[in-house]
């Protein structure tokens, strides 16, 4: 017997899918919480697509599990029901409205603020919504808050 093989990497783990529910469950309520791998996410269901994120909010650790999502710029974002921050469902940015100071009929646009909310993969199987942890290398604002004692999901063990 191998046993070498029977070995898995705990790198491996971390980014294995996990699943978190069923998906008529999700369909109804159209968001769901779950704990990935000790990470905190909520996954959405918008407009026939799957979104999930972490779920605290980068600026400030709000719940983003109690936000409601709008269109901005044509862009569904959830809105953080601290600080009403938007950020896209799809990319994980920041957005915000513009002005130029200097030109008072200047009309507002949005503008990114850039990747802040890491957003992690979901696929479906059978009726199962599976949750895979983002493998990007680079470091997010939301990460700050996805661990330690900001959790608001209290595993049962």
């Amino acid at each position: 017997m191998d046993l070498e093989g029977s070995v898995q990497d705990p790198e491996d783990k971390e980014y294995s899918s996990v699943c978190v529910g069923r998906e008529d469950d999700i369909k109804k309520s159209e968001r769901m919480t779950a704990v990935v791998h000790d990470r905190e996410v909520v996954i959405f269901y918008h407009r026939g697509e799957y979104h999930a994120m972490d779920i605290r909010c980068y600026h400030s650790g709000g719940p983003l599990h109690l936000g409601e999502i709008e269109d901005f710029d044509g862009r569904p974002c959830i809105v953080c029901p601290w600080h009403k921050y938007k950020i896209t469902l799809a990319t994980g940015e920041g957005l915000y409205q513009s002005k130029n100071p200097k030109d008072p009929s200047a009309k507002p646009k949005w503008c990114s603020k850039g990747i802040k909310q890491r957003i992690h993969r979901v696929t479906v199987d059978n009726g199962n919504i599976y949750v895979t942890l983002s493998k990007e290398p680079f470091k997010c604002d939301s990460d700050f808050y996805a661990t330690g004692d900001f959790k608001v999901i209290r595993s049962s063990s």
